[in-house]
């Protein structure tokens, strides 16, 4: 249980570290949406930008099973790279936007 609440506190750190370094264009703010009871955690940029609609959703992830699953990674630098390097193993990282059966050659866990 440990780890999960060193994930839960890694994995917020990060989003809002992202939040403020995205930032938001005129009329888009981003959002962090953290459900701590059930362990989603979502980045989004919802706002205007002159007639448009601007909502995204830049960063979607779970802690499940003792393992951060990446649903969703829109950023640049890759979430599973930063948290590699914050010292969480590849073993507990899970990159759910990858199919099952491509899961095993990414280097990361499989489920």
């Amino acid at each position: 249980m440990e780890t999960v609440e060193t994930y839960r506190k890694l994995v917020q750190h990060m989003l809002q570290a992202y939040a403020n370094e995205e930032g938001g264009a005129e009329g888009v703010e981003v959002q962090l949406v953290c459900d701590t009871v059930h362990d989603h955690y979502q980045l989004w940029y919802i706002g205007w930008q002159g007639e448009h609609r601007i909502r995204g959703c830049v960063l979607q992830v779970d802690i499940q099973d003792g393992k951060i699953w990446i649903q969703y990674d829109g950023t640049e630098t890759g979430l599973a790279c930063a948290l590699v390097q914050a010292g969480v193993p590849k073993e507990d990282i899970v990159l759910a936007f990858h199919a099952p059966h491509k899961r095993p050659y990414t280097g990361y866990a499989v489920a």
